[in-house]
């Protein structure tokens, strides 16, 4: 089988996980305009808490279910108590205040689970490889493709095919309409939020054991999530998707052509982007 359709595959993978963890992000500023800098650590406590759960005798299956809720709740607290008082403010405030929690919460998991990076262990169902004539791939990355799939089209059923996501997207157009309507919009800004927090540790469980879990793992996220958004247009669900499957193959494929330069070259991509479509691939002004 040829090297690039192989990572090419790869591509897609990592790129249904970057678009996990842009889609809340996407839909935060769609819906709230609010820049949220702390994004990452979702998705950085979601591979800690997996790895936490797994060392204390959970099993995998059961981190993947119980930990995104744990984090959304903690990104559901987080919004009611101390951002949705600065949703008014100019973006310098949301920058501040974000990236100050961002830090706070890493320096936290520093504290608990110390400065080093750790490895969560596939699990024992999906070791191994599947071989379909020379298609030779790790099972546990196609799960994590299967899954990811399945949960983008869950989303997508939600915010196109709910009252939830009905509301969602009349308020990224206007707040105060959709405040008319007799909608809590306070309460859908919660909900938003930690459903956003939600699939940011979704995408940390399930990248734990393909890289592992170390303390800054979140800046490296956060910067990709930002990526993914522009790329694909902010507040565009399907932009996020897209976005994330480009930046991924792009990532995936130069780590063969210039492994030095991978990282790089997403960020060419997004410039390039941005050259073509200043609003992204899919944004609304595009």
């Amino acid at each position: 089988m040829s090297v690039y359709l192989l990572q090419t595959v790869n591509g897609i993978g990592i790129g249904m996980l970057y678009f996990l963890l842009a889609v809340g992000l996407s839909i935060v500023f769609g819906l709230l305009r609010f820049v949220n800098f702390a994004h990452g650590v979702f998705y950085l406590l979601g591979a800690y808490f997996c790895f936490e759960a797994v060392r204390q005798g959970m099993s995998f299956w059961a981190a993947l279910l119980v930990v995104p809720l744990f984090v959304a709740a903690v990104g559901w607290v987080a919004e009611k108590t101390l951002l949705r008082h600065i949703y008014a403010k100019p973006h310098e405030f949301h920058i501040l205040i974000t990236v100050g929690v961002a830090l706070i919460i890493q320096e936290l998991v520093i504290v608990q689970w110390g400065p080093l990076g750790d490895s969560v262990a596939v699990p024992t169902s999906l070791e191994g490889v599947v071989m379909w004539g020379d298609f030779i791939y790790p099972k546990y990355r196609l799960f994590v493709i299967a899954v990811t799939a399945g949960l983008a089209v869950l989303l997508w059923w939600v915010l196109e095919g709910t009252r939830l996501g009905s509301a969602v997207r009349a308020g990224s157009e206007s707040p105060e309409m959709v405040s008319l309507l007799g909608i809590n919009v306070f309460r859908l800004f919660s909900l938003v939020f930690a459903l956003g927090a939600a699939t940011a540790a979704i995408a940390g469980v399930l990248a734990a054991p393909i890289r592992g879990v170390e303390p800054f793992m979140g800046i490296e996220a956060l910067a990709v999530a930002f990526v993914v958004v522009v790329v694909g247009g902010l507040g565009s669900f399907t932009g996020a998707l897209v976005g994330g499957i480009l930046i991924g193959v792009v990532q995936s494929v130069m780590s063969t052509l210039w492994p030095e330069g991978a990282r790089l070259m997403i960020y060419v991509a997004m410039a390039a982007v941005l050259l073509l479509r200043p609003n992204g691939l899919l944004g609304k002004g595009g």
